[in-house]
């Protein structure tokens, strides 16, 4: 019943979250190469060179039943700050050769929306094997080219170099956080009721 209870609550603050991420997202700004963190949905366009001899790839992406990855290029702009851009699907095919893509020389520019840093899931032993990533992350480059400007990454949609978009944010409805909510409050209450009626019958038994 306690953990019924709890459970509930914890669904309840996982949809007031989820609230606020909707409202946030849905009121991001426009931005033209910004010089401060970014709000997480913004859009965002950027003018600078992509550093692509740094491109990784992110594995197993499917788009249209078709095996790939995600491109994965550093882009500095105009200012300096160093960004990671998520260029969009390349389609590879089930081989495990190491991926390869063109990637325009010169000043580029490309829009797209901001993602701060999300935590990933279980990881398989290391994030990278080669040039693929298990997991999109900013740690694979920080040896090479230390940090990046601000945490998160721009799923480009349009622009130079940028691929098939596959990337839509996945931000689950509050609702469905509300209805699990009450499942597990009518859990606990199930459980109430029926340490309510063996009591009764307990009690009933041990009086006869």
């Amino acid at each position: 019943m306690a953990l019924g209870t709890c459970l509930g609550l914890w669904q309840w603050e996982r949809a007031d979250d989820k609230r606020l991420a909707v409202v946030e997202r849905e009121s991001a700004p426009t931005l033209i190469a910004p010089t401060t963190p970014p709000a997480q949905g913004a859009e965002i366009t950027l003018q600078g060179e992509y550093l692509a001899e740094h491109t990784l790839y992110l594995d197993n992406r499917v788009v249209d039943g078709r095996i790939g990855v995600a491109v994965l290029t550093p882009l500095r702009d105009s200012h300096g700050q160093l960004w990671l851009v998520q260029r969009g699907f390349l389609a590879t095919g089930p081989h495990r050769r190491p991926p390869e893509t063109a990637t325009p020389s010169g000043r580029v520019e490309l829009t797209g929306e901001w993602q701060k840093v999300q935590a990933g899931g279980p990881l398989y032993g290391d994030n990278r094997e080669g040039s693929r990533l298990q997991q999109l992350s900013l740690e694979p480059w920080q040896p090479t080219l230390g940090s990046f400007s601000y945490a998160g990454w721009l799923h480009a949609e349009e622009g130079d170099g940028v691929l098939i978009p596959w990337w839509e944010a996945s931000v689950m409805p509050p609702s469905r956080h509300v209805g699990y909510a009450f499942q597990w409050w009518g859990l606990a209450l199930a459980a109430l009721v029926v340490m309510f009626v063996g009591g009764l019958r307990l009690r009933r038994d041990t009086s006869q």
